[in-house]
């Protein structure tokens, strides 16, 4: 049974040094953990902002193991860093995170800045992030607050109120900062994540083993701590459903690049787009291209359908591949659209669900050359072994008859 909520207290001053004590012995090793290099420490929050820790961490490594610097970062090319990001979502990170180390690069010869303030100038470094940096990398006495923090905080404190509403929000930050100790705020910082993710779950918390039960008001007071935060109903997620075409001109691909903002920006794709009511995926495939390239295809192919789901859509993609016709220009390069062979279209930055549709057409690919090769090569069809059988009858039907034609000449 819910009891009413009690008035509200400060958090105990030995809660902070009782949750590093307990962070320093149950860390886990993650590879941004290594040492409190800002550069790494910047990347590491800009990916955990949108990304579980177990999914973050391969992006991580092959990140800064590709850009191991600020100035590397700044020199790489967009297509490039798209690519290494590619997989783990929220592109529009890699691009402020790109053009963030230009300006620094630019304005600050590559160093970051050590305080929130600067911080929070650079591009896609909102207040979390700036709180983050500077605290873990430069020691700032400041509370970094993300989703597991706010969690944590509630529980603590038996918070009621909608955890992402600005006024709770800054109430929780309160609470935190009376607890943080001056010596090492960015370990407190990290304990209280580390927390979150691994003892004070969102469901199924365990509190026997948190090191801060003793503090806990919901662990106390309730018999399901769960229950905060208070959770709004999840919104349903659109699905969408589409066709796309992969378009060929001798041993080429045409492909396009999404615009510079909004979903997926940046990333390259097959022309396409939404099946409109009434329509078959082939008709919304030949519209597409049209409207879309101005161009027309023939030996059109169902390749099949790809599914996929983003963070806030799911598609179906209905795969076609197609040709452009013998007598039609396949039309020149462009920032936006180009003709690429299969191999080069490997190193360009796409999203999930067009490596799937590229899977589809390298196998149709292969099976279009196996059916090719099977009627030309000699011995490997019926007839042809049928074919190989009589030659030799031929050739000794000839023998016989120069034989007996030179027998009747002798006996004339």
């Amino acid at each position: 049974m819910r009891s009413a909520p009690a008035a509200a207290t400060a958090l105990p001053r030995n809660l902070g040094p009782a949750l590093v004590r307990w962070y320093r012995r149950h860390r886990r090793p993650l590879p941004w953990r290594a040492d409190r290099d800002p550069y790494r420490v910047w990347v590491a929050e800009v990916l955990l902002q949108q990304t579980r820790v177990a999914q973050a961490t391969p992006y991580f490594e092959r990140f800064v193991r590709e850009f191991p610097s600020v100035d590397a970062l700044a020199r790489a090319p967009a297509d490039r860093v798209l690519k290494v990001w590619q997989g783990a979502g929220y592109y529009a990170r890699a691009h402020r995170l790109h053009a963030a180390a230009r300006q620094l690069v630019r304005e600050r010869g590559g160093r970051l800045p050590t305080t929130v303030g600067e911080l929070a100038t650079l591009p896609g470094v909102g207040p979390y992030i700036a709180r983050a940096v500077a605290a873990i990398a430069f020691g700032r006495p400041c509370v970094a607050m993300e989703a597991n923090g706010r969690r944590v905080a509630a529980r603590w404190t038996r918070e009621e109120g909608d955890v992402r509403d600005p006024a709770v929000s800054a109430r929780l930050e309160r609470n935190l900062a009376g607890v943080l100790p001056g010596s090492d705020p960015g370990t407190f910082n990290e304990a209280v994540m580390e927390l979150g993710e691994t003892i004070c779950r969102p469901v199924q918390p365990l509190c026997p083993a948190c090191p801060a039960a003793f503090a806990c008001r919901a662990y106390r007071e309730l018999d399901d701590p769960a229950t905060i935060p208070r959770r709004a109903e999840r919104a349903r997620r659109p699905h969408v459903r589409a066709a796309v075409v992969v378009q060929s001109d001798r041993g080429r691909w045409l492909v396009q690049r999404r615009p510079a903002s909004g979903l997926l920006p940046g990333l390259w794709e097959f022309p396409g787009g939404r099946i409109e009511r009434g329509e078959s995926p082939e008709e919304a495939a030949r519209r597409e291209l049209r409207e879309e390239t101005g161009l027309s295809a023939v030996r059109w192919v169902p390749l099949g359908t790809v599914r996929h789901a983003y963070s806030h859509f799911s598609v179906e993609l209905h795969a076609f591949a197609a040709q452009l016709p013998a007598t039609r220009a396949s039309g020149a390069h462009g920032r936006r659209r180009r003709w690429v062979t299969p191999s080069e279209f490997r190193r360009l930055p796409v999203p999930k669900a067009t490596e799937k549709v590229t899977a589809l057409a390298r196998a149709e690919a292969t099976r279009g050359r196996a059916s090719r090769g099977s009627g030309s090569r000699p011995g490997r069809t019926r007839a042809s072994g049928r074919a190989a059988t009589r030659r030799p009858l031929r050739r000794a039907r000839r023998r016989g008859t120069r034989a007996s034609t030179h027998r009747s000449r002798a006996r004339r």
